[in-house]
């Protein structure tokens, strides 16, 4: 099993122009798992729907939502970086 709560586990499917687009949504204690070590899950994943896909004439694509509260990809501010911000000033001519 590749999660360890499956009952948490959902997928929508949505179809336009572009193909079919399905969105993965997982326990954020099960993201890890999913994505797996420097995203070679995600990747297979996506390689696997790719080529469901390509036999059903159709474009296949995953996305995996992040899930609410995530941290990953943002760095809390560190008490110097906090005081810059609050002087920074940006000057825009319209």
């Amino acid at each position: 099993m590749l999660v360890n709560k499956p009952d948490s586990v959902s997928t929508t499917r949505t179809v336009d122009e572009m193909g079919v687009l399905i969105t993965l949504k997982v326990d954020p204690e099960d993201m890890g798992y999913v994505i797996g070590r420097q995203g070679q899950t995600a990747r297979s994943l996506r390689t696997l729907l790719k080529v469901v896909g390509a036999k059903n004439n159709a474009r296949v694509n995953l996305k995996i939502e992040e899930p609410e509260g995530s941290t990953r990809g943002r760095r809390a501010p560190a008490a110097s970086d906090a005081h810059e911000e609050s002087t920074e000033t940006i000057d825009l001519e319209i």
